[in-house]
């Protein structure tokens, strides 16, 4: 993970006062006046989108970037050394909740350079986790990706657990997911392909807008017509008969779709909930 401070949100006021010396009542008056800096050639397609972006940022909910609970790796407060080491290898990840499974608490956070460290001394004993333990962030769901990223910035921070209303674990947000939503997808040697499809409750679920209609159907059990197109994505803006916004919804046999991300040119992130 990316261990640099995130830009600052203030970028954002810099721009409205160097390009846009008129007054400006509301967000989509801000929007409307990038497109235009870019068609003048002021900024180009790549600023534009990354300004577009940030000011969704406060749009956007923790839920819409998390990683769901049951795609989160874990590590049980009674693991030995060796599989503290083969999870640590498995995954390639830098940080990792340990939790006491029979309370379903976390009890903290642990760096894998702390284990590397352990295995270049003398290792007379096995690791113990408690000595290195890291307070957990706890954020809710419903935190706008605004706040979260000051929050982030402000103390320091590059991981957070994501609790439910109920009080339980919903997941968990990382500094990178927040910037994915700003710059787009970062990748690096040890990313994986993802699923099209991530399930976040019983009747809610993550889709990717690429994914193919095939595969969505099968997955839900229904019969979307592709229409003359091949994706979800193009399925849904085939039926709007536009290219919607965020936050946008329609209804679809029995399934519910909300647009979370989108750009000028195609519908990345969708949310559908089981009616």
């Amino acid at each position: 993970m990316n261990e640099e401070q995130p830009p600052s949100i203030s970028l954002l006021q810099r721009l409205k006062k160097r390009f846009f010396r008129a007054k400006l009542g509301s967000s989509d008056e801000l929007l409307q006046s990038i497109k235009e800096a870019e068609q003048s050639h002021v900024i180009d397609s790549l600023s534009r989108s990354i300004i577009e972006n940030t000011i969704q940022l406060g749009n956007m909910e923790v839920r819409d970037a998390m990683v769901p609970k049951s795609k989160m790796v874990l590590i049980d407060y009674q693991s030995t050394t060796q599989e503290l080491l083969t999870i640590m290898l498995d995954s390639a990840h830098s940080r990792f909740p340990v939790i006491n499974g029979e309370q379903g608490k976390i009890l903290g956070v642990i760096l894998a350079k702390d284990l590397l460290g352990y295995f270049a001394g003398e290792q007379t004993s096995e690791f113990n986790y408690k000595q290195y333990l890291r307070d957990a962030t706890l954020v809710p769901e419903s935190k706008t990706l605004g706040a979260l990223l000051r929050d982030f910035q402000q103390n320091k921070l590059h991981m957070a657990i994501v609790m439910d209303e109920y009080g339980e674990i919903a997941g968990l947000i990382t500094l990178e997911d927040v910037l994915e939503q700003i710059v787009g997808k970062i990748e690096d040697e040890h990313d994986l392909e993802e699923d099209n499809i991530i399930e976040f409750s019983d009747n809610r679920y993550l889709i990717k807008g690429h994914t193919p209609i095939e595969e969505f159907n099968d997955f839900f059990d229904v019969k979307l017509q592709t229409r003359g197109v091949d994706t979800i994505a193009g399925l849904v803006i085939s039926e709007f008969t536009y290219l919607p916004e965020q936050a946008k919804e329609i209804d679809l046999q029995g399934l519910h779709f909300k647009v979370l991300k989108a750009d000028s040119r195609r519908l990345c992130l969708l949310e559908v909930t089981k009616n």
